[in-house]
């Protein structure tokens, strides 16, 4: 009996819980964008990494039973479909990273990990923003806009971490170090370009919703989705 109490009890906290942070929070999207697999990480990394040759960049659209549109599929069942598990991963991974490297040369120090973080964090945030309002002043609008931008955000610590560990195998030598420096800021730029073109251009890339974007409008959105990607070698050099 007390064991049947405390399940209930449990599972009367946590609809709370659910309840009350959906009103801030849609933890069903959050849910969705962590919807992986083994092999999705391992071609998402190698996506992210060589873009090159990937075609179609077009997300695979969720029907219902009568055959309408009610979303986007999960990562796990579309490549092209961004994800938090690899940002998130990433991200931590970076801030380990970072400690390892300053304790090899004797400068770890334990609020070195609290100032790494903080100095990524502000770094999405402020990316985060700087989208945000261009979108605004654009006049784009998308229902899950908010967390495609944050992953779409941190996949650019995927080559952080490689210039980082380059650095270091290099042992100090800068034409290795900038060599990859460059060719993952390439390959994370065109990343962008093609990934986030269904939010920039919805009219174009098979949005759920339909949208008129006059040519005028268009033009001034693909020169905003350049400098998004020229933007992140700014990110990624104050990062590293």
């Amino acid at each position: 009996m007390g064991f049947q109490m405390g399940q209930t009890a449990m599972a009367q906290g946590q609809q709370y819980v659910e309840q009350n942070l959906n009103r801030w929070i849609n933890l069903g999207a959050i849910r969705h964008t962590f919807h992986v697999s083994n092999s999705y990480v391992m071609n998402k990394l190698l996506l992210v990494v060589f873009p090159w040759r990937h075609h179609p960049w077009t997300r695979l659209v969720k029907r219902g039973e009568q055959g309408n549109v009610e979303g986007y599929k999960a990562p796990r069942d579309d490549i092209n479909a961004p994800d938090l598990y690899i940002p998130v991963m990433a991200f931590v991974s970076y801030i380990i990273l970072s400690a390892f490297l300053a304790g090899l040369q004797g400068q770890f120090h334990p609020q070195l990990l609290a100032s790494t973080a903080s100095t990524a964090f502000a770094v999405i945030i402020f990316e985060f923003c700087a989208v945000k309002l261009g979108c605004y002043l654009l006049g784009i609008s998308s229902q899950s806009q908010f967390l495609d931008l944050i992953a779409y955000s941190g996949y650019k610590f995927i080559g952080i971490i490689a210039t980082m560990i380059t650095r270091v195998l290099a042992s100090g030598t800068l034409t290795p170090t900038y060599t990859v420096f460059f060719y993952t800021f390439f390959a994370n730029g065109f990343f962008l370009l093609r990934s986030m073109k269904y939010v920039l251009l919805p009219d174009s890339a098979g949005a759920t919703t339909a949208q008129t974007v006059t040519h005028g409008q268009r033009s001034r959105r693909i020169q905003f989705l350049f400098m998004v990607a020229l933007s992140q070698v700014v990110f990624m050099w104050l990062l590293i």
